[in-house]
């Protein structure tokens, strides 16, 4: 890491928390609303997707389209909102609260996206198995 780098980093992290009358209750529940309803929208797209795959053999790959990316990009950005409010509730500062959001729903986001793509691929070409939840009990 570049030394301007830390700086920035450091100066984020160590902000002063600004006074406020009321902790952010109302943008961790807006936070939640919209992860909640662009979900709702991506499943929609997903099983759309899936249906037009059955009936019509349409590919189900590239899923990075506009109308998967952008409901899928509303559920990190309120997952976003969502922590971050909800550690300053909880008495962290601002900065290192959406800081430490920003980081945990935007790796998540990216290995589910990964994870969505891969079984996407799998039902595509066929090789899709039942996924076996009861792998590690059957491994004694």
């Amino acid at each position: 890491m570049g030394p301007v780098f830390q700086e920035q980093l450091d100066v984020l992290l160590n902000a002063q928390p600004y006074w406020q009358s009321q902790p952010p209750y109302a943008l961790s529940g807006i936070g939640l609303l919209v992860a909640l309803l662009c979900g709702l929208t991506f499943a929609h797209q997903v099983r759309q997707r899936l249906e037009d795959w059955k009936q019509d053999r349409l590919p189900l790959l590239p899923l990075g389209r506009f109308t998967t990316v952008l409901p899928y990009s509303g559920i990190v950005a309120g997952t976003i909102l969502f922590i971050g409010a909800g550690l300053q509730v909880f008495g962290f500062g601002a900065g290192g609260s959406f800081f430490l959001a920003l980081l945990l729903a935007v790796s998540t986001g990216a290995g589910l996206w990964k994870q969505l793509e891969d079984l996407m691929g799998q039902v595509q070409e066929g090789s899709f198995t039942v996924a076996d939840f009861d792998f590690f009990e059957n491994r004694r």
